[in-house]
């Protein structure tokens, strides 16, 4: 018999806790996300996160933490090769990564690649660098438009990204050559996890805007996942933010796209008042991709406690058959060197209204603990090869 009606899965992404025993061989060196924005800033004003367990979990700065905490806590080690969202989503649901996607942020793509494009294309490439959307776009926007090229670029994510006028490129032109990237790509020394098409309108500096009519071309999980098992067992797996986009759609049974993390919160706000039975699975990317990579740290800490805000609302929105996990998916120090994502502990906070008490659980070996635990909270077996192991009796 089932134990919650409803399990609301919250990913803070890139909020982590620590740098893992491995993470010099990843790059990174006494990372810590969270602790080093605790550091710097003192204190932030974050006091649901607080009454949670966030600070007896991990403290740092002038903040305290508190002496009956609401929540379960502990902390999570990744156990798959890499450090980005696709691999960190995965493995929450039960997936091993161990060949890591590949990121081409420091010298761009490589040259064979780019010729394979343009060839199958019929377009010369322009940019082929780590930057902003936005500023790539104003950078050769004219160039594009005036010349026929097209603007590809990365980021320190796993992707390659093509940007294109939807005057003078075309949609369907776009959207072609971003089926032909993502087919190149999937060979195993070019293989990204995501190739996007970028749409934007306008003529001249100053004035292009990028449109909604972005698409994402990711690749499938590698196997099943608790959410296909979820779905196959009749449960609501609803994805909101880029979730649907992580899992290339499998498993999800209803998705809502986001335009910030704030928005984000406030549709599962929204959620958590229809009845449904089964996931809300949340992904807040505004953390990594606003202010992690931009290595902004008062930004990262203006984020967490709007953030807080909306936790306060959807605690008073959830249900008596409700449970709330608060996660990340890797780490993205914003006081660290470069702009890349950070391999580091994530945490995993639990709370129920039925709880009995709070307080601190034993460390475990792989963020796949929150699909096991959600698929035998529904009764659900966990899809042939995956990992991770239930901690529902703890909760």
């Amino acid at each position: 018999m089932k134990r919650y009606k409803r399990i609301f899965v919250i990913v803070l992404d890139s909020l982590g806790i620590g740098a893992m025993p491995d993470s010099g061989k990843f790059g990174d060196v006494g990372v810590d996300t969270f602790g080093h924005i605790l550091e710097q800033m003192g204190t932030l004003e974050i006091p649901n996160l607080k009454k949670l367990g966030m600070l007896n979990l991990h403290g740092g700065g002038r903040m305290e933490a508190v002496e009956r905490p609401l929540g379960r806590y502990l902390r999570l080690a990744e156990a798959s090769n890499g450090k980005d969202t696709m691999t960190g989503h995965w493995e929450m649901m039960g997936i091993l990564t161990e060949k890591p996607f590949l990121t081409f942020t420091d010298s761009g793509f490589p040259p064979e690649l780019i010729e394979e494009l343009e060839k199958r294309c019929g377009k010369r490439v322009i940019g082929n660098k780590s930057a902003s959307g936005t500023a790539i776009i104003e950078e050769l926007g004219e160039e594009e438009i005036a010349t026929g090229a097209m603007i590809v670029y990365t980021s320190a994510d796993s992707v390659l990204q093509i940007c294109g006028n939807e005057e003078t490129f075309d949609l369907a032109n776009l959207y072609r050559c971003c089926e032909i990237a993502r087919e190149i790509t999937m060979r195993d020394d070019w293989r990204v996890g995501r190739v996007i098409a970028r749409p934007y309108v306008g003529k001249h500096k100053g004035e292009f805007v990028r449109t909604s009519n972005r698409h994402d071309y990711a690749l499938k999980p590698t196997g099943p996942t608790a959410l296909n098992a979820l779905k196959d067992d009749g449960f609501d797996v609803i994805g909101v933010g880029k979730i649907n986009d992580i899992f290339c759609g499998e498993g999800i049974t209803e998705t809502y796209r986001s335009k910030s993390s704030v928005h984000g919160m406030e549709q599962t706000i929204e959620i958590c008042k229809r009845d449904f039975s089964g996931l809300c699975f949340v992904n807040l990317v505004d953390f990594d991709a606003l202010w992690g990579h931009r290595r902004d740290v008062a930004g990262y800490a203006g984020e967490i406690e709007r953030f807080d805000k909306n936790l306060g609302v959807l605690l008073n929105s959830l249900r008596e058959e409700d449970l709330l996990l608060l996660t990340a998916d890797h780490g993205n120090d914003p006081t660290y060197t470069g702009t890349d994502h950070t391999r580091e502990y994530v945490p995993l906070i639990a709370y129920a209204k039925g709880m009995e008490s709070g307080g601190p659980l034993k460390q475990e070996d792989t963020f796949a603990v929150v699909g096991a635990t959600v698929a035998e909270n529904f009764g659900v077996a966990m899809p042939q090869g995956t990992i991770g192991r239930s901690i529902l009796d703890q909760l």
